[in-house]
């Protein structure tokens, strides 16, 4: 596909995607101060990987939201997925 013939196949479906992530950063600010806990900081930290202008972006991403570790754990903390990396290595 030619550049124009990808943005004619995707740029409607990737417009919404951005609006759910400008509305989700919306819902965040109006909750109030506080601090960002590992799951913002990576979300955030993945941003600007997005708009770096660098290739592969989606590889970068998904290893900055991922466990680096390669030693198996025990067991599980949780029963389900937090969605990135906690680099404090806490259970939660």
């Amino acid at each position: 596909m030619t550049r124009a013939q990808v943005v004619d196949a995707y740029f409607m479906e990737h417009r919404a995607r951005l609006l759910d992530v400008a509305a989700f950063l919306d819902r965040i600010d109006r909750a109030g101060p506080g601090v960002d806990d590992f799951r913002m900081s990576a979300y955030r930290s993945a941003m600007t990987v997005l708009v770096d202008g660098q290739p592969q972006r989606a590889r970068r991403i998904l290893e900055l939201l991922s466990d680096p570790s390669t030693t198996p754990i025990a067991s599980a903390h949780t029963k389900g997925a937090t969605g990135a990396h906690d680099p404090s290595g806490k259970a939660h």
